[in-house]
């Protein structure tokens, strides 16, 4: 039969101290670590966060992690990812390292199959970024570009302007 009660008032107790405790580390955490934290997801922000949560879960529920084991390990993972975002702003090959580049999904309307087929991304998928960006024609966008995030970005030709913000879209170098 499932146990309903703890064993005894120091595992509540315990509970109580530790879970209040790493709260008030991920939240100072999260503030010295700054924004950057806190935004959109690459691969390797997700894989942090996912590790941050089983590591506090860890902490929180496993009696024979100490608190101080708990917040080592938080405090280590919030040291990792924080050492690879500053490298990855400074260092090209680290940046490549952990995040993708921006892709051209389509361009003046048509889109572009086989960049479509690398990212697995489907042309039902593009079509519905392009509508839910108020379109209702593909020969109203000028570029759909699949982000780092994960996100798909819609250009209008009327927004394309000196097309600046696509310098550094891979395969939007002809643009």
């Amino acid at each position: 039969m499932r146990r309903v009660l703890p064993d005894s008032w120091s595992d509540v107790v315990r509970i109580l101290v530790v879970g209040s405790s790493v709260y008030v580390l991920v939240v100072v955490v999260l503030r010295l670590s700054g924004k950057r934290t806190l935004a959109t997801l690459n691969a390797f922000d997700l894989v942090v966060t996912v590790a941050l949560g089983s590591t506090l879960a860890t902490a929180l529920l496993n009696a024979s992690v100490s608190l101080v084991e708990g917040v080592l390990a938080v405090a280590l993972l919030a040291t990792l990812q924080m050492v690879v975002a500053w490298s990855s702003v400074r260092v090209g090959w680290v940046r490549r390292l952990v995040k993708s580049e921006p892709r051209l999904l389509m361009l003046d309307g048509v889109m572009i199959d086989d960049r479509l087929r690398v990212e697995r991304v489907a042309a039902e998928e593009v079509r519905q970024a392009v509508r839910s960006a108020g379109y209702g024609a593909l020969e109203l966008v000028h570029a759909v570009v699949m982000e780092t995030d994960g996100t798909i970005s819609v250009v209008p030709h009327s927004q394309s302007g000196s097309r600046s913000a696509l310098v550094d879209v891979d395969g939007a170098a002809h643009v």
